[in-house]
């Protein structure tokens, strides 16, 4: 009886367990023996461009700010900018260098371009992405905000109206209706 209830009582944390082996497998693309470091999930760009601006703030080239950042970042959009840095590093021209990066770090390229095709100061145009970057994302969250306030107005009504029609006018007919058939 009693190992009964210490086996009930470690099912839970056996389960969670599996859940989060077979779901790091999910995200490592490996069958569900153990996670490794690329099942990390990706790093945000904003803070990406926050990184490159401290590196190279810090006195770093273009390709070395790069290198740090990708080791910082790891998973898959690390080792995609340690591919860029090593390019860069080896004289692949830009564009060469950016290919099979992952889209959703191609405003990482467009602000660090001009501080390596000309030399330009990056803070500004890293300051510029992340900014704009996070514009649109608030953008797209008041945008989904206004569009569930929308949508959950139907079932709302249908839930309140029934409910307030109930218990707030239904007793108080009642009571008229009683009064008025008893006078």
């Amino acid at each position: 009886m009693i190992a009964a209830l210490g086996l009930l009582a470690v099912m839970p944390w056996l389960l969670v367990d599996r859940v989060a082996r077979r779901r790091c497998a999910a995200l490592a693309g490996v069958a569900p023996t153990g996670c490794s470091q690329d099942a990390r999930p990706p790093v945000d760009v904003t803070v990406v461009l926050e990184l490159l601006g401290a590196a190279l703030r810090a006195g770093a080239g273009v390709p070395r700010a790069i290198e740090t950042v990708a080791q910082a970042v790891g998973g898959a959009d690390g080792a995609a900018l340690a591919r860029v840095a090593s390019a860069l590093r080896l004289g692949a021209a830009w564009t060469v260098a950016w290919e099979g990066v992952p889209p959703r770090l191609d405003v990482v390229a467009r602000a660090l371009r001009p501080a390596w095709d000309e030399g330009a100061a990056p803070g500004e145009a890293l300051t510029a992405a992340g900014e704009e970057l996070r514009r649109a994302r608030r953008d797209a969250t008041r945008t989904a905000a206004g569009r569930l306030a929308v949508q959950l107005v139907l079932p709302l009504g249908t839930c309140f109206l029934p409910a307030f029609v109930l218990v707030g006018l239904a007793p108080v007919l009642l009571a008229l209706g009683s009064g008025l058939l008893a006078g």
